[in-house]
């Protein structure tokens, strides 16, 4: 008994010594890891976006002769929102604002619902050439920017009566289909048909398997879809721009541009209808970015 006690008491203290060693091996790794150049090109990109967002906040609410003293750095002192009632005004932002709004919810609702429709089809028909061709149609139409077809789209839109925010809505959601079926498809992949035969047992039809069993499963990419959709149709200003031809019913971005040479002069104007009209894209986004993350990141682990 004396002779083991001190061999068991030698090796409890050689495993504390390797335990000990590999807690240091596995911390010094860790601080090996850190790509320093990553980070510094982050915190770049990070001041390039936090940059002209403090500007704009800054100057927004400045007076006329602060924001024209040159030191766009400077914090306002004091703090006016006259800039931010004149641009009200000017801009006429209710009613741009419930333009802008109509646009964008349009877009959203009509992406989501086509975008599902098309994908369940492609999915689910895929051994069809019919439908594989038309997923490979939709994903070369991404490759086609707006300013390319712009000319023939305003043309059709004046000759059936839809240069309008209505026309807008349809164009957008013409153009979010194609990356939209793509997010879908990728996610339907991940759906098992088992599901749509038990329903199909069930005595339910093709319509309602898909609204009470896969659009429900649909939520995440959906809610991912969706803000892509509203973030491009809130912020887009060269379809308005050229598809509507009432100026009373342009959007907020276009607005902006109608109205520049009203207060050219007056940087907090101009600064303060920027931050109104852009104020909500950015609220939507911070409280969203998780959504959208997760249905990008769900969507192709599982697809």
């Amino acid at each position: 008994m004396t002779t083991t006690q001190p061999a068991l008491a030698f090796e409890q203290a050689d495993v504390s010594v390797g335990l000990q060693k590999s807690r240091s091996s596995q911390r010094s790794k860790r601080t090996e890891r850190v790509n320093w150049s990553t980070t510094i090109i982050l915190i770049l990109c990070a001041v390039t976006v936090l940059l002209p967002l403090y500007v704009t906040i800054s100057m927004a609410f400045k007076t006329t002769d602060q924001a024209v003293d040159g030191n766009a750095f400077s914090l306002p002192a004091p703090f006016s929102i006259d800039g931010f009632a004149q641009a009200w005004n000017l801009t006429k932002f209710p009613v741009g604002a419930a333009i802008s709004l109509f646009v964008t919810a349009g877009t959203v609702i009509a992406t989501i619902i086509l975008a599902a429709f098309a994908s369940y089809a492609i999915v689910r028909n895929w051994d069809r050439r019919l439908f594989r061709y038309s997923f490979f149609y939709l994903l070369a139409a991404m490759f086609i920017p707006f300013p390319v077809v712009a000319l023939p789209q305003i043309q059709l839109t004046g000759r059936v009566g839809l240069d309008n925010p209505l026309g807008v809505v349809i164009l957008a959601t013409m153009f979010q289909l194609s990356f939209s079926v793509l997010l879908f498809t990728a996610f339907l992949r991940s759906i098992p048909l088992e599901l749509e035969e038990s329903a199909r047992i069930d005595g339910a039809s093709t319509w309602q398997t898909f609204w009470r069993v896969i659009f429900p499963l649909l939520a995440p990419m959906s809610a991912t879809v969706g803000i892509f959709a509203f973030l491009y149709a809130w912020n887009d200003f060269m379809m308005p721009s050229l598809i509507i031809s009432d100026p009373a019913l342009q959007t907020l971005p276009v607005r902006q541009n109608l109205f520049q040479s009203q207060f050219s002069n007056n940087y907090n104007v101009s600064f303060a209808s920027y931050l109104m009209a852009m104020a909500p894209a950015i609220v939507v986004y911070l409280f969203t970015q998780r959504w959208v993350m997760e249905g990008v990141t769900q969507g192709a682990v599982k697809g």
